[in-house]
């Protein structure tokens, strides 16, 4: 009994251990994540919390726009945000559909900088307002998510209802019979086509991207569709391309039937996310944000929180 007893004493403090250092190590990776992609941001009011807290208090079928300002405190960085978005810290720019279709060298370079990419870019985890959004689902106050983003977070926390606006990257579908298959099979399948490349990044950007010197792509072997033998492509809508007409009805089916719609860590500078609030305030819904920066719709909402997500969730 004694020996069992000292036993149990000495898993139990073991546990303790390991659950204090996860938990010291998450901190300092969350921490890390505020200071690298998180743009200089003023400390939320008590008064602006309750206001937005009463303001949803009654609301039973919010309609949630994300951008990749949800995401940043995950560890992706975004492209807009001054002083640690891609345009402000990078030259590259992202790669537009027309490039993609029409020259091969382009195709390449693309998928050699998401084949080094993508083991970071899909190990992120949800933070706390992806998990908190999934919650609300599950209680009756969030009825849809509309995401910008390609990063599949809110799988991860367990929303449901959500409409990948721009896709997803953790699928590539073949630009001419359409099979689609997981990019996590298709990692497999560019490693077993490429077992001498050897590349690595200091340089993380948006959608598994990465920045890799042109030389380093060269070699690399794009594997074409198991099926028809058509080039593949991740399945997400690229710059310059247009939105499924599918997803937009969708959404704007959502909207009509919401009582007010949300827009998180998003600038709504693309049209794309930017149209919903549109159609939303052309029916009388109101319209409230939570982002650091100006959003393009600052004009239509009722309220808004220059705030980050992560601090307003982490208190509600």
């Amino acid at each position: 009994t004694f020996l069992g007893t000292s036993l149990y004493s000495m898993l139990t403090m073991r546990m303790t251990i390991i659950n204090g250092f996860k938990q010291n190590f998450n901190a300092g990776v969350r921490n890390l994540c505020l200071k690298k992609f998180v743009p200089k941001h003023e400390n939320l009011g008590d008064s602006e919390l309750k206001a937005f807290r009463d303001l949803i208090s009654d609301k039973s079928r919010l309609v949630v726009i994300t951008g990749a300002g949800i995401s940043t405190e995950s560890g992706i960085p975004d492209y807009r945000s001054e002083g640690v978005g891609l345009y402000a810290t990078s030259s590259k720019r992202p790669m537009q559909i027309q490039e993609f279709l029409k020259f091969p060298a382009r195709r390449q370079s693309y998928w050699a900088r998401n084949y080094v990419g993508w083991p970071m870019f899909s190990s992120h985890k949800p933070n706390v307002t992806h998990l908190r959004l999934s919650e609300w689902e599950k209680s009756g106050r969030v009825s849809c998510v509309i995401t910008q983003n390609v990063d599949r977070l809110h799988h991860k926390a367990g929303s449901k209802n959500i409409i990948e606006l721009h896709g997803t990257g953790f699928v590539v579908v073949c630009l001419s019979c359409r099979d689609k298959t997981s990019r996590h099979d298709f990692q497999k399948v560019l490693a077993d086509h490429n077992p001498l490349f050897v590349a690595k990044s200091d340089g993380v950007r948006p959608d598994a991207d990465v920045e890799l010197p042109d030389h380093q792509v060269q070699s690399f072997v794009v594997p074409n569709c198991q099926k028809c033998g058509g080039n593949l492509i991740p399945d997400i809508v690229f710059f310059g391309d247009c939105v499924p007409s599918a997803r937009i009805l969708k959404a704007k089916s959502e909207i009509m039937q919401c009582d007010a719609l949300l827009c998180l860590g998003t600038s709504l500078y693309v049209y794309s996310g930017y149209r919903f609030v549109l159609e939303a305030n052309e029916i009388g819904k109101p319209i409230y944000a939570i982002n650091i920066g100006e959003t393009r719709a600052d004009h239509l909402l009722k309220f808004k929180l220059k705030a980050r997500c992560g601090e307003v969730f982490s208190k509600l």
